[in-house]
């Protein structure tokens, strides 16, 4: 028979909310289910995540989708919804599942903690955050997924929540700020919650089109108007047994190192950032701020294996990146690990050709794809460049991310074996999944597709896979689009443009028709929901 316990959790901001719902199926096993409830005022439906949702005037109805619609007996399922309202916002407090009523269904607000682990207390890091925890879902992402045509497929999947500016600590155009999203969490039931820093002075100093509002001298407004407040937020003891995962200015430190001090590549602005100390300085101040706070997880910005994985880059980035761990008061102790391929396109795994392999006495090494680099995927890249940063100074218990938000390159053009042998560019190119012009391109890339969800501790010294750059959130803009955000035209994102040093003088390989970084791109969420790997149901 059927027998249901549901809970519903709201997070309230007086003309909008979001609700989460738990359903607990307390009967026989199901295959299918569908959640009724009504509301008694003028609640509507903006969005839905993790199910079918659909209103008929205060009516509710919520079917599961293809991957959760299994319920065995004592399991349960979580869903969520956003929804805008006038006047008074009154809890359901009858639902059905399956059209039997539910039993221990009453409605709670903002819970004070969440549940994160019956063993983790205030101020107690675990080994790897991810072991275990609930990750929580972005609302604000969620909504616009669900909104695409099939997007409700991923709407529910844990996507980083960038602050990419002084604003968007307290919410940009009426959107959710840091303290919003920490208290959605509370409301999720959830166990850990991903930040994205990334507001260094002169940022991003090598691409127009992720610049930032600081110059590059502003490194005391960075302190005071930046770290500081995020610091004073996440450290209010309300949210102490939710686990904060901060990811440190993404691009900055591997820029010292390809990007200036007289190489081909070099630009003006990453010479004056290298000179200022305003890179280095910055990240040490972050580090020591929000290190400071006991349930607050720190990973440093690796870049990737088609940036940082050759011999004379490696080796001194790990160097750098501890150099700048002991800066502005920081320790190593506040660096809980690195993360790589953030917002990048850089293949998991190549499986149909390894950095060891050779064609008629050629190595691999010497194609033109591989380019002497020691690395051909990012999980090679990420595993070693773990242990060449404990040989630097860092901790052994050190853990790696990987992004794999957008490295699934699946769909029609995906290889099914190696390439063929005539020579070692045929070998390589014919097998190989990454499908992009360059290694070195890196906006709203052509043919690329979802990768691997994210999991926790999926391979030896990696904490977990996770969508760090939201899917559906643009690399930046394919034309000059005028704003008030800091943001340039890099030509990099114009898929007519020719290349520079940086990407071997190739084609860009851009999508057409790119917004500005961080807004809204259909059409390459749509592609990316098409090349996914593993292909979505």
């Amino acid at each position: 028979a059927v027998a249901c316990k549901v809970v519903y959790k709201k997070n309230d901001w007086g003309t909008g909310f979001t609700t989460s719902i738990d359903i607990t199926n307390t009967g026989d096993a199901l295959t299918g289910w569908t959640l009724k409830y009504s509301y008694t005022g003028n609640q509507r439906l903006a969005s839905g995540w993790s199910g079918r949702w659909t209103q008929t005037g205060q009516n509710i109805t919520v079917h599961n989708e293809s991957w959760n619609g299994n319920l065995s007996t004592g399991a349960t399922t979580n869903i969520g919804a956003q929804f805008t309202y006038t006047g008074t916002n009154i809890d359901p407090t009858a639902f059905t599942l399956n059209d039997t009523p539910c039993n221990g269904t009453g409605p709670t607000t903002s819970p004070t903690t969440p549940t994160v682990s019956p063993t983790q207390s205030p101020d107690t890091r675990v080994d790897n955050p991810y072991a275990g925890a609930k990750v929580y879902v972005n609302p604000e992402w969620s909504a616009k997924a669900a909104a695409e045509p099939g997007g409700n497929r991923i709407a529910g999947q844990p996507t980083g929540v960038w602050l990419d500016r002084i604003a968007a600590i307290e919410g940009v155009n009426g959107g959710m700020g840091l303290r919003d999203h920490l208290e959605e969490a509370l409301t999720q039931g959830a166990g850990l919650i991903q930040f994205v820093i990334y507001n260094l002075p002169g940022r991003d100093c090598a691409a127009l089109a992720s610049n930032g509002e600081l110059g590059p001298n502003d490194l005391p407004r960075y302190k005071a108007e930046y770290i500081d407040p995020i610091a004073t937020i996440m450290s209010d003891p309300r949210y102490a047994r939710l686990r904060i995962v901060a990811i440190i200015e993404i691009d900055s430190l591997p820029n010292l190192i390809t990007n200036a001090g007289g190489r081909p590549t070099a630009t003006p602005q990453c010479d004056t950032m290298k000179a200022n100390g305003g890179y280095v300085n910055g990240v040490g101040y972050a580090l020591n701020k929000l290190g400071a706070i006991g349930n607050v997880y720190n990973y440093i910005d690796a870049g990737h294996h088609g940036w940082l994985g050759w011999d004379d880059n490696f080796g001194p980035a790990a160097d750098l990146f501890f150099q700048a761990a002991n800066a502005s008061g920081s320790t190593p102790a506040n660096v809980h690990g690195f993360i790589a391929n953030t917002a990048n396109y850089s293949a998991l795994k190549e499986p149909y050709f390894t950095i060891n392999d050779s064609v008629n006495g050629t190595s691999v090494r010497q194609s033109k794809w591989v380019d002497w680099n020691r690395y051909t995927d990012e999980l090679s890249y990420a595993q070693a460049f773990r242990q060449r940063a404990v040989q630097a100074g860092f901790s052994p218990n050190v853990g790696m991310l990987i992004d794999t938000s957008r490295n699934g390159w699946g769909g029609a053009n995906r290889p099914t074996g190696p390439g063929p042998m005539t020579n070692v560019d045929t070998y390589v190119n014919g097998g190989r999944l990454d499908r992009r012009i360059h290694l070195g391109n890196w906006c709203n890339q052509s043919g690329a597709g979802l990768g691997e969800r994210p999991k926790a501790a999926p391979e030896s010294g990696i904490d977990a896979y996770v969508w760090i750059k939201p899917p559906g959130e643009s690399d930046g803009a394919s034309r000059e689009i005028p704003n008030t955000e800091g943001k340039g035209f890099d030509r990099m994102c114009d898929p007519t443009y020719p290349g520079n040093a940086r990407n071997g003088n190739n084609m860009s390989g851009a999508l057409p028709d790119a917004p500005l970084s961080g807004h809204w791109f259909s059409a390459q969420f749509q592609e990316l929901m098409r090349n996914a790997y593993p292909p979505l149901p």
